[in-house]
């Protein structure tokens, strides 16, 4: 008698993305659970997602969807969804490269209807602050753009976005999850209408933890699943592009998410203080640009 697995519809968004997304796409295709693999192709220059299609071309599970146009990440993340066929699902960068078992260890770590995610790490195995954080507040986000969050072990008010305490190593839930990767049900996708597209890049993640954990749905992070994550695969020569979408998600997620930064005087003051932030960046990540441009291949 044959194994009955989970559907699990991969939905892989694709923006100059660069090589690694044909390994991410390979190992997603991998495990037993995924029924399709969905490719949203917003606007690539790279020839990506045509090699991507070329070298799955006997596998029917495979489509790519182009866009015509960068669309953003959850734009394209919600087209996506909509041309879905399973049960599940999982929402994962095309810098993200999965274990075998990671699929069926998330799929165990939803107890039936949970959003859930992994502990994203570096090629050293490091994991990304972004894996185990809480929700954005009008006063974590200050604590973090001041420096005060260093002292929050002395002082716990001070505390930021980022924790600061040891990973799980179990199955834990959080306020909030990393959007690199993501499983849930395809219908609770669906019950809070996904992603706001009001976002570009940056913070889209966040506002689905917080949208989804209004309606009651559990936020679960699976601690014991490790996911490699070549960090900035779409973003390499446009950090100010990218830190720019940031500030901009940040805004946009307090201006919703948080009823003290649409109060006087924080409402005013706000905005100035994050473009500050972002200004002095500036310097540094056109630094980084102009270096990523200077050793991209002639």
């Amino acid at each position: 008698m044959a194994i009955e697995f989970p559907r699990v519809s991969v939905l892989l968004v694709l923006a100059d993305s660069g090589d690694g997304a044909l390994d991410a796409a390979r190992r997603a295709l991998a495990a037993p659970e995924c029924v399709e693999l969905i490719v949203l192709d917003n606007a690539s220059t790279d020839g990506i997602p045509q090699r991507l299609a070329h070298a799955h071309t006997d596998d029917a599970r495979v489509r790519v969807l182009h866009s015509g146009a960068n669309l953003g990440f959850g734009a394209a993340m919600n087209r996506g969804a909509a041309a879905a066929q399973g049960d599940w699902l999982l929402l994962l960068n095309p810098d993200c490269l999965l274990e075998a078992d990671s699929v069926s260890r998330l799929l165990a770590a939803a107890q039936g209807g949970a959003l859930v995610g992994a502990v994203v790490c570096d090629a050293r195995g490091r994991p990304d602050p972004a894996s185990w954080r809480r929700a954005p507040t009008l006063r974590r986000v200050l604590c973090m753009m001041s420096g005060l969050a260093r002292f929050e072990r002395r002082w716990p008010a001070l505390a930021g976005v980022n924790r600061r305490d040891a990973l799980p190593d179990s199955t834990v839930s959080v306020e909030a999850l990393s959007g690199a990767l993501l499983l849930l049900p395809r219908a609770l996708f669906a019950r809070v209408d996904g992603f706001d597209e009001g976002y570009f890049l940056h913070f889209e993640d966040l506002d689905l933890c917080t949208r989804l954990h209004r309606v009651g749905v559990p936020l679960q992070l699976a601690g014991g699943v490790r996911v490699l994550h070549a960090k900035g695969g779409s973003s390499g020569g446009r950090a100010l592009f990218v830190a720019r979408h940031k500030h901009r998600g940040l805004l946009r997620y307090l201006a919703h998410h948080d009823a003290a930064a649409r109060r006087w005087p924080w409402r005013a003051l706000l905005p100035a203080l994050v473009w500050l932030h972002f200004a002095l960046q500036w310097p540094r990540l056109a630094w980084r640009d102009a270096r990523a441009r200077a050793m991209r291949p002639r």
